[in-house]
C-alpha cells in the first residue's frame, strides 16, 4: 500500500476495507460532544454493542428461574464456560480440549506454574524477558520463593542489547541454551506490553523444550492482536486476559492453553477445585479429586457467568471475522500510523523515534514512541484534544491502532492532532 498524508487517501482506504463497517458495531467515548479517537485497546478494548443485549439474557434469565438457571437459561449456567470453548481454541490456534476460560489472568499463570514449574536443586531457574510486566515479574519471584530459591539467582532476565529497545530473539535463545540444564521454564510475555514486540513463539519453544526445559506464555497482548497457533508451536501453557484486545470488558475473565500432551496426565500437579473435578460424579460430592482429561482440570470455581457473557458477546464478532482478516488490517493500519509518525517527525524536525520494531512480522498493533524533548505535556495534550492513548513511565506514548473498530481516517485525524500537538 502506497501511504500518503491526506484525507482523500485514509477515505479511499476506509472504503476498500471489508472490515471499516465492523466499527459500527461498537461504542466510542464521546469527550465534550465528540466520538473520541480510541488508540488504547492494547488496554482496554472497547465495548460491542452487542454486549449489554449478551448480559441482559443472563440478568433476565436470573430473575426468572433464580438457582434453576444452571439449567434453564437459556445458556444454561453450569457449563456455560463450554459456550466459549469452540471459539477460543480457533481465536488462539488450539483443540478443543486444551483451552478453558476461567478466573483471572495472574491467578492462571500461578495456577499453571504449579503444575510447569517443578524446579529441582539442579534446575531450576526460569528465563524471562526484561521490563515484563510487573505483575508476571511479582508472579514469578513469588513463585521462585515459594520453592526455596532466590529470585536473584533463579530469574534469569532477557535484556536489548546496548543502544537497541527491543529484545532479539537470538539472545533469548542464547541464554537458554547458556542456563542448559539448569533451567526450569522459559515464561515470556509474546507481545511485550511496554515494546509492542512480537517474540518468535515457535522458535523460542522450540530452544527451551531442545534443553529440558518447560515453555509458557502470557498472551495478554497477543490473543485477539497476532495469529496464534499453540498446539502446533508446541507451547506447554499459555494465559491471556479478554479486556485488551478481545473487548471483554474491565477485569474480564481469562484464557487458559495447556497443550493435548499434557492434559490426559492426571498425574500432573495442579491446585483443584471441584469444577476441574470429572463432570460426570461433580455433583456427587465426594471426596477425592479426578481431574478431566482437558485443560478444564485447571478450573476451581463455577463460571462467572456475567464476565463470560460479556466476553461471549466479543468472542462472537472474532469469530464470524476470523483472524487472518484482522491481522491483515492490522499490518496496514500499523503501517500508516508508522509512516505518519516518520513524515510528521522529518517535516517538524523532531525526533518522534518509534521503539517496536518496524518489520511487521516482529509487532500487532500497538507502537510505542518516545518523543524527545516533549514527554508528558504532550500525552496530556492528545488527551486534551480528545484522542485517548496511554503513557507509560519513563517517556513512552504507547498507541494501538485496532482494526476491529479503528479506520484510516482514525489515523490521519491523529497525525494532524499530533502535528499540531508539536507546533
Amino acid at each position: 500500500m502506497e501511504y500518503q498524508n491526506t484525507l482523500e487517501f485514509a477515505t479511499k482506504a476506509d472504503h476498500n476495507d471489508e472490515l471499516n463497517a465492523v466499527r459500527d458495531r461498537f461504542h466510542f467515548p464521546v469527550i465534550e460532544g465528540k466520538k473520541c479517537l480510541y488508540f488504547t485497546g492494547n488496554s482496554l478494548g472497547l465495548q460491542p454493542k452487542s454486549t449489554k443485549e449478551f448480559v441482559d439474557q443472563e440478568l433476565s434469565d436470573w430473575a426468572a428461574f433464580g438457582v434453576e438457571g444452571h439449567f434453564h437459561s437459556k445458556r444454561p449456567w453450569y457449563a456455560y464456560h463450554e459456550f466459549l470453548t469452540d471459539k477460543t481454541a480457533k481465536l488462539v490456534g488450539a483443540q478443543p480440549d486444551e483451552v478453558v476460560v476461567t478466573h483471572s489472568l495472574t491467578t492462571n499463570l500461578h495456577l499453571l506454574m504449579v503444575s510447569f514449574y517443578r524446579p529441582t536443586k539442579e534446575r531450576y531457574k526460569i528465563i524471562c524477558e526484561a521490563k515484563a510486566f510487573p505483575s508476571d515479574q511479582y508472579a514469578l519471584e513469588s513463585q521462585v520463593k515459594f520453592h526455596g530459591f532466590d529470585p536473584e539467582q533463579a530469574i534469569v532476565e532477557v535484556h536489548p542489547r546496548e543502544g537497541e529497545n527491543t529484545i532479539r530473539n537470538d539472545d533469548i535463545i542464547a541464554k537458554i541454551n547458556e542456563c542448559g540444564n539448569e533451567l526450569a521454564l522459559v515464561m515470556i510475555g509474546g507481545v511485550n506490553y511496554f515494546t509492542g514486540q512480537v517474540f518468535d513463539i515457535p522458535r523460542i519453544t522450540n530452544s527451551g523444550h531442545a534443553v529440558g526445559a518447560k515453555v509458557g506464555w502470557d498472551l495478554a497482548h497477543a490473543a485477539g492482536n497476532v495469529i496464534l497457533k499453540l498446539h502446533d508451536w508446541n507451547v506447554d501453557f499459555a494465559a491471556w486476559c479478554t479486556y485488551k484486545y478481545l473487548n471483554s470488558g474491565p477485569g474480564g475473565v481469562s484464557g487458559i492453553f495447556v497443550h493435548h500432551r499434557h492434559v490426559t496426565n492426571k498425574n500432573l500437579p495442579r491446585f483443584a477445585g471441584w469444577w476441574g473435578h470429572d463432570k460426570e460424579t461433580r455433583f456427587l460430592m465426594e471426596k477425592g479429586f479426578d481431574p478431566m482429561p482437558t485443560a478444564e482440570s485447571w478450573q476451581l470455581s463455577n463460571a462467572p457467568v456475567l464476565s463470560m457473557a460479556a466476553h461471549l458477546s466479543a468472542l462472537t464478532i472474532f469469530d464470524e471475522i476470523g483472524m487472518e482478516k484482522l491481522r491483515h488490517k492490522t499490518i496496514r493500519l500499523s503501517g500508516y500510523l508508522e509512516f505518519l509518525i516518520d513524515e510528521i517527525s522529518s517535516e517538524l524536525n523532531v525526533n518522534l523515534e518509534i521503539l517496536t520494531p518496524r518489520n511487521w512480522e516482529e509487532r500487532g498493533c500497538q507502537l510505542s514512541i518516545v518523543a524527545h524533548g516533549y514527554g508528558k505535556k504532550l500525552f496530556e495534550k492528545l488527551m486534551t484534544e480528545g484522542v485517548i492513548v496511554d503513557w507509560r513511565e519513563p517517556n513512552v506514548i504507547r498507541m494501538a491502532p485496532v482494526p476491529l473498530y479503528n479506520s484510516f481516517e482514525d489515523v490521519y485525524r491523529f497525525g494532524q492532532i499530533l502535528k499540531s500537538a508539536l507546533q
